[in-house]
């Protein structure tokens, strides 16, 4: 389904947007949702993203690296990025930026909507998913039973991370994962520009254990 986002002089809308379109159902969403956008269903509504920015991409890129190569090394789980519709409950489904699929979930992560139950969850946020990301998707992904979630804001150089009903704001220093045993980061490397090689921090990680 072709849709194109414009303002009040019929002219696209380059800034970041959401838009948000009622009447939906997830039978349909499943049917006409584009697999190379980012596309939400959330009871009843289709969410619509604006194109990633490049500053997102290469944190999102960069956040995957190093999980992606931290469980290759310890031969743990999976690591999986957005576009890929992940069902959160019966009536939400969502695309997270990067999130790791435990080893017992594996063999469950085929076909689309993927029902499997994330270890951790990673949202590269900005100030047009702000409120979403630390409101609506925090509940749900608490909801669902997602053990650990993490939102990074270059904006306010800030990591938020959830576990259950506890939340922390990490500025500076270590954020060790619960939920993906031994994988931690320096939250500094997230605000670094450019951003460090995510060779050399994945080394890092691996050969020095979180405290």
């Amino acid at each position: 389904m072709p849709v194109m986002v414009v303002d009040e002089r019929k002219e696209p809308i380059t800034g970041p947007y959401v838009v948000r379109m009622g009447g939906w159902t997830l039978e349909r969403y499943l049917r006409e949702a584009p697999e190379d956008q980012i596309w939400e269903f959330v009871r009843g509504e289709i969410i619509m993203h604006s194109p990633a920015t490049a500053e997102h991409q290469r944190v999102t890129g960069f956040l995957y690296r190093l999980l992606q190569g931290y469980c290759e090394a310890r031969g743990w789980g999976e690591v999986l990025m957005a576009p890929a519709a992940l069902q959160v409950l019966p009536e939400v489904v969502r695309e997270p930026d990067v999130f790791v699929v435990p080893p017992e979930e594996m063999e469950r992560a085929r076909g689309v909507p993927l029902t499997v139950r994330p270890a951790l969850v990673v949202e590269v946020t900005s100030p047009a998913t702000r409120g979403m990301d630390l409101g609506e998707k925090a509940a749900e992904y608490r909801e669902a039973g997602i053990p650990e979630y993490w939102v990074v804001d270059r904006e306010r150089q800030e990591v938020v991370a959830q576990w259950g009903t506890e939340v922390m704001r990490v500025r500076e220093g270590r954020l060790i994962s619960r939920a993906v045993p031994g994988f931690w980061l320096a939250v500094e490397w997230l605000f670094q520009e450019p951003l460090p090689p995510a060779s050399a921090c994945l080394q890092r990680i691996l050969s020095e254990k979180a405290p």
